[in-house]
This record gives C-alpha cells, sequence and structure tokens, in this order.
C-alpha cells in the first residue's frame, strides 16, 4: 500500500507562486513518483477542475496512474469518459517539487481558488488538497461541523468503517 498524505498546514504565497509544501507531504509524493532517486524532484499532477471545485488536488504520480487506469478501462467514447478525460486530464497541472521544497502555482491556478498570501494544505488519503484558507473555513470546516453536530453525543467516527467492506 502507498504511504498517505496526514495532517494539515498553513504555508504563505510570494508574489511568485511559490509555496513550501509541508516536509512530510513531501516524502509522500518522492515514495508516489516510481521514478524518483534521491537527487531528482518527485513529480506530482495538481488537477484544478470544473467551476464548482474551489480547492487543488495534488495527486501522487502512482495516484493519478490508478485514476487514469480507470478512466481507460470506460468504454471509448462514452460521455462519462470524456467528461471524466476534460475534468482530470484537460483541467490539470502536471509540476515537481522545486529544489527547495516548494510549488510554483501558476497565476490561473491561484486566480481560480482565489489564493494570495497564504495557502492551507490538508491531507486526503493518497491526494492532498491546497485551499484559501478562508473558503475552507467557511465550506468545508461548516459542512463537518455541521455533519458531526447530526451525530449522536456518542458517536465514534471510526465506526465508520465497519461499513465500509473490503480491506
Amino acid at each position: 500500500m502507498a504511504r498517505r498524505f496526514r495532517g494539515e498546514s498553513h504555508h504563505k504565497v510570494d508574489a511568485k507562486g511559490r509555496v513550501s509544501i509541508p516536509a512530510l507531504f513531501r516524502r509522500v509524493l518522492e515514495a508516489g513518483d516510481p521514478d524518483w532517486t534521491d537527487g531528482l524532484r518527485p513529480q506530482l499532477v495538481i488537477v484544478y477542475g470544473d467551476h464548482r471545485r474551489k480547492f487543488l488536488e495534488c495527486f501522487t504520480i502512482e495516484a493519478i496512474d490508478e485514476v487514469d487506469q480507470k478512466i481507460a478501462a470506460m468504454p471509448r467514447g462514452s460521455i462519462e469518459r470524456r467528461m471524466l478525460e476534460r475534468l482530470i486530464h484537460g483541467q490539470s497541472f502536471p509540476t515537481e517539487v522545486d529544489s527547495d521544497g516548494r510549488l510554483v502555482l501558476p497565476q490561473k491556478l491561484r486566480d481560480k481558488i482565489g489564493l494570495e498570501g497564504e495557502a492551507f494544505f490538508i491531507a486526503s488519503g493518497d491526494t492532498f488538497q491546497i485551499w484559501k484558507p478562508e473558503t475552507y473555513d467557511t465550506e468545508e470546516l461548516t459542512k463537518t461541523e455541521a455533519w458531526l453536530d447530526e451525530q449522536p453525543d456518542d458517536f465514534d467516527p471510526l465506526s465508520l468503517l465497519d461499513r465500509a467492506g473490503g480491506v
């Protein structure tokens, strides 16, 4: 099983769009890039997606390869395959970590999510997301808190794993 991203953090974004990647995230990017060796820069793919997506989703090479394989297995010419190709392949940005452990986010991506002086990074299993901190707080954090408030007082989120099946 591939290593997973864990944690969350805030990082400054400079005028050129450079932002430091959390050190633990860099190790996962290295482990998830089959071509990476010491001295090379790990590769990743940033999916920015459609107008509804208010964050950037960063995939390791292994994670995006898995998505690509699933898209390729869909019937050629189907509307579902074409839409996923547009949303995942077309609306993405292949890049690499620079020698200082940073991402350089093009203006187009920063504008898409309104990113200015600070970025919020949050782990999401085999991907991580980059948000404008205020957007994350008003949208995602609010959703999580509302969902938790709907649960019984003795609710343990780990109990959901029993319903997951599989492994």
